[in-house]
């Protein structure tokens, strides 16, 4: 610990440095010297200022149930980890490879009724989906934040309970991608990751020291994080005893927490977020298995692993935990904020 404490005291002057240099980026932005240009559908962002993972994904899939009912929803992400370049427009061939794990995800749980795309530059890719698809009148940007030269109309910023902002410095001596008064661009916070009974006292704390550096009139919501039954990855419903947990993603501690208090876990292998997966990393996880224990993954790691596990004939012997962000108390309130403030 106190090694640590040395280190991040050494790069201290240098995130003072990283953090001018984002704070002259977004004053430009904000006095127009940049240009940010309008998206043809009504844009929302969802994103963060920590790296890593602070629960986009289950939100960006929320949102796309609720507003689908009542928009033609597009879901455009930067496609972190594909090995492709450029625009690409997910469809039934897609994989990790091509469009990223997130907008495979996106597209296998929701492909029949919204458009998924990929663009490293957004506006390029909101002007392709009109074009394509003139009827979508509404834009989810997956993690983009600071990706500001495309306008949106709502910003929402994610707060991770684990490692709040507000606690953070920017790079390289924390894990904040820009000062934490890139908070004052938010319309809406969402802290995620809470414990499902947090009380209303430390509810009220972190309000507090949230609002430090956002605006007054943006709404703070809290949601926690809802596992459902285990999913085979033939799509049928299995009963789990023994596991071995495999994960691939920025923070996998809530995924093992809880599936060690559901079930006897044999193993645990953890890879690095984003991890493509191999037939090599594939035989590992099966070479010891037995018949009475499965390999457990989450939801972004089922759509990389199962194509390796079907060609091999194991994908029986694999399941994954479907998650969801819970927005509990906060659920009629979010919904309805979201709702009054889109057209």
């Amino acid at each position: 610990m106190a090694e640590h404490n040395w280190i991040k005291l050494i790069l201290t002057p240098f995130s003072w440095v990283y953090g001018l240099i984002t704070l002259l980026r977004n004053f430009l932005y904000a006095q127009g010297f940049l240009s940010t240009q309008k998206a043809p559908q009504f844009t929302i962002s969802v994103g963060n200022l920590t790296v890593g993972g602070t629960g986009k994904t289950p939100v960006v899939e929320y949102l796309t149930k609720l507003l689908s009912r009542k928009y033609k929803v597009a879901i455009l992400s930067r496609g972190y980890g594909r090995k492709t370049k450029g625009l690409v427009f997910a469809d039934a061939s897609s994989s990790a490879s091509d469009i990223g794990d997130e907008p495979l995800q996106y597209f296998s749980k929701f492909g029949k009724n919204i458009v998924v795309a990929v663009s490293e530059k957004r506006i390029n890719g909101a002007l392709a989906i009109n074009e394509i698809s003139p009827e979508r009148d509404l834009l989810l940007l997956d993690d983009a934040y600071q990706h500001r030269a495309i306008q949106r109309q709502i910003n929402i910023l994610l707060n991770d309970f684990n490692r709040p902002f507000y606690k953070d410095l920017p790079f390289p001596a924390g894990r904040l991608r820009e000062t934490r008064r890139g908070a004052n661009r938010a319309d809406a916070i969402i802290v995620t990751k809470a414990p499902k009974e947090l009380p209303e006292l430390n509810k009220e704390e972190i309000r507090k020291a949230i609002r430090t550096y956002c605006r007054k009139t943006a709404p703070i919501f809290f949601t926690t994080i809802r596992y459902s039954a285990p999913v085979g990855y033939d799509w049928s419903h299995v009963l789990l005893k023994n596991v071995i947990i495999v994960a691939g993603i920025a923070n996998p501690l809530p995924f093992t927490v809880y599936l060690r208090t559901q079930y006897h876990v044999i193993d645990e292998i953890i890879f690095p977020d984003h991890h493509n997966y191999t037939i090599a990393d594939l035989e590992h996880l099966i070479k010891y298995i037995k018949n009475d224990t499965f390999v457990v993954t989450t939801e972004k790691d089922m759509v990389k692993l199962k194509p390796l596990a079907v060609l091999s004939g194991v994908a029986d012997r694999f399941a994954y935990l479907p998650m969801e962000m819970d927005f509990g108390a906060d659920s009629e309130a979010f919904d309805q904020w979201i709702l009054k403030n889109t057209p």
